[in-house]
């Protein structure tokens, strides 16, 4: 039987009402047209300075396969920690300080606990045309220290980037962070950090890993890996934050799978599972 004009626009008015009463009774206050909008646009993501480069190939990766993009933030975990906290329009958080997610997810802002997919690593750097030779026991940090070679070494701010609180960690196990204490140069974040080692204007640093193992930065210098027993494991979880979209939900689940994880490895990370 085929129905009149008018039985067509009564069954969409009603339709149109239950979807409307469904949204209200999920707490969504939103027009139809906005979430349909949220769905669809391309959503933005927190990540750690440490996986500047490595992110980078990883969300190429997943927009050549799954044919979606997404929108990277860089900067300091616990600075992104705050603006979440604060209504930030994240849709996931990738963190160096899996602390950080779990702290998050007490407060009810995200999915759930997220999931651990990164073990980080920190280096020792010394720019080109510096004086200081790197060594992985610091041998020679250290008698630079004690003969004034070097005046200015640059970290990540320890007191919200969690890989300056592993450089402090590890100059601390050494015995070293009083006398560098009054030369450090400290960037916002560790990529920050790693600006400042490779501008020539600082003797040294001590950055990711991730980064040097970049031509961007490696290049522009010498670096050693510095023993994983000298700070505590950097552990990195990421999360999905409460209304994230489809392609965030995608992208969370790419990060996760082989073709995502061997550009991690690529890049100098120890992988859930791996041994360091």
């Amino acid at each position: 039987m085929t129905k009149s004009i008018d039985q067509i626009r009564s069954w969409t008015r009603r339709s149109i009402a239950a979807a409307s009463l469904g949204l209200a009774l999920l707490g969504l206050t939103a027009p139809i047209s906005d979430v349909v909008a949220q769905e669809t646009k391309v959503p933005n993501i927190a990540a750690a300075s440490d996986l500047k480069f490595a992110l980078e190939e990883v969300a190429a990766s997943f927009e050549r396969e799954a044919g979606k993009k997404v929108q990277l933030t860089f900067g300091s975990s616990g600075n992104f920690l705050q603006q979440i906290k604060q209504g930030a329009p994240f849709q996931m958080f990738l963190s160096a300080d899996e602390g950080f997610v779990q702290d998050l997810a007490k407060d009810g802002k995200t999915v759930d606990d997220g999931a651990l997919y990164a073990i980080g690593r920190i280096v020792l750097f010394a720019p080109k045309g510096s004086s200081l030779k790197v060594d992985d026991a610091l041998k020679d940090f250290r008698a630079a220290l004690a003969d004034g070679r070097i005046t200015r070494f640059s970290i990540a701010n320890p007191e919200h980037a969690p890989y300056g609180r592993a450089a402090e960690e590890a100059l601390r196990s050494q015995g070293l962070w009083d006398a560098v204490q009054p030369k450090l140069v400290l960037g916002e974040n560790v990529s920050q950090a790693a600006q400042f080692a490779t501008s020539g204007s600082v003797q040294g640093g001590i950055f990711a890993y991730s980064l040097a193992l970049s031509p961007a930065v490696g290049d522009l210098g010498t670096y050693v890996l510095l023993p994983a027993e000298w700070h505590k494991p950097l552990r990195q979880r990421m999360v999905l934050i409460k209304g994230a979209n489809e392609t965030a939900r995608a992208f969370y689940a790419y990060v996760q799978q082989p073709a995502a994880r061997a550009i991690f490895r690529k890049y100098g990370f120890v992988l859930p599972g791996e041994s360091i």
